[in-house]
C-alpha cells in the first residue's frame, strides 16, 4: 500500500504526533469575520485540549445551490481574506472548496487546503489546476463514484505533480432525496495511499426536497463519525456553526457547535481502543 504524504507537510498544523485523527471543521459559509473567528476559537481550543490537528474549513462561495435566491457568499475576495485571518490569529491551516480552474490560484494566495466538490471529482482541469498550486488537495468522492474508482481522480493529481491528497468519502446517492455511506470505501481508498477522511455533515444529506432547500439529518452525525473511526478514516469532516437554523447555507445539515466536544471526545477513544 502507498504511504500518504505525511500531515506535518501542511504548514501550521499541530499535534500531528498524538496519532489522534485530523479534524476538518468550521462552517459551511464565511458569512462575517466575527463568525468565523468565534468558531474557529472554539474548535481550537478544544482540538489543544484533545490533542487533535485541526483544519479550519469554509467555503469562500457557494456555487452548487438548489433555487436561484440562495446564499451565495459575501464577496469572493473579502471571504478569502477572513479564512486568511482565521488561520493568521490561531496559526491553523486553513481549507476552501474551488470550482474552477481559474479559482486555484487565486485560492491558494489564502489558504492551506484546497477541496474539489464532490460533483467536480472528475473534472480535469480544475484537478490539475489544484495540484499545480503545490497545495494539499482533498477530492470529495463523488455521489455517484465508488471508492475505487477515485483513483482516477487521484492519478491526475499525482501525474500533476502533487502527491498531497486526501480522499473524502461523502455518501452514495440512495435513490433521488437521500444517501446512504458505504464504510467499505474508507479502507479501498486508503488502499490507494492517501488520507481518507469522511463527511460526517453531507453524508446525511437530503437532496431534492420539494422546497428546493437541501434537507439533513444532523443527529446522525455521531453516529457517522464512530463509525469512520472505527473502520480506519484518517479524518472527520464537520460543519458545524453555533445556531445552524439561522445559517445562511446548509444549515439543516450542521452540527451545534456546543455538540463537537462529545463526539470528538467519544471518537479519540474509540481510536484508543482500537490500537
Amino acid at each position: 500500500m502507498p504511504t500518504p504524504f505525511p500531515l506535518s507537510n501542511i504548514p501550521k498544523i499541530k499535534h500531528t504526533k498524538t496519532g489522534h485523527f485530523f479534524l476538518l471543521a468550521g462552517p459551511c459559509a464565511i458569512e462575517g469575520e466575527k463568525m468565523a473567528l468565534e468558531i474557529a476559537e472554539a474548535i481550537t481550543n478544544l482540538t489543544d485540549k484533545l490533542g487533535i490537528p485541526y483544519i479550519f474549513k469554509g467555503s469562500y462561495r457557494k456555487a452548487n445551490r438548489s433555487r436561484l435566491d440562495s446564499f451565495t457568499g459575501i464577496g469572493d475576495e473579502k471571504a478569502l481574506k477572513i479564512l486568511a485571518k482565521v488561520g493568521q490569529t490561531f496559526d491553523i491551516p486553513v481549507v476552501t472548496d474551488i470550482h474552477t480552474a481559474e479559482e486555484a490560484a487565486m485560492a491558494a494566495r489564502y489558504v492551506d487546503v484546497l477541496q474539489i466538490p464532490a460533483f467536480l471529482c472528475r473534472q480535469t482541469d480544475l484537478l490539475v489546476a489544484a495540484a499545480q498550486t503545490g497545495k494539499v488537495v482533498n477530492i470529495k468522492k463523488g455521489q455517484f463514484l465508488s471508492g475505487a474508482s477515485m483513483g482516477f481522480a487521484q492519478q491526475k493529481v499525482l501525474d500533476s505533480g502533487n502527491s498531497q491528497i486526501m480522499l473524502t468519502e461523502r455518501g452514495s446517492m440512495f435513490g433521488y432525496q437521500d444517501l446512504v455511506v458505504d464504510y467499505r470505501n474508507i479502507p479501498i481508498m486508503k488502499e490507494l495511499g492517501a488520507q481518507v477522511v469522511m463527511d460526517c455533515t453531507h453524508s446525511l444529506q437530503q437532496p431534492n426536497q420539494t422546497h428546493g432547500v437541501t434537507g439533513g439529518n444532523p443527529t446522525m452525525i455521531k453516529t457517522i463519525a464512530k463509525a469512520a473511526i472505527a473502520t480506519g478514516a484518517d479524518g472527520l469532516f464537520i460543519e458545524t456553526h453555533p445556531n445552524p437554523s439561522i445559517a445562511k447555507s446548509d444549515g439543516a445539515n450542521m452540527l451545534p457547535l456546543n455538540e463537537l466536544e462529545s463526539i470528538l471526545i467519544t471518537c479519540v477513544k474509540i481510536q484508543n481502543a482500537l490500537r
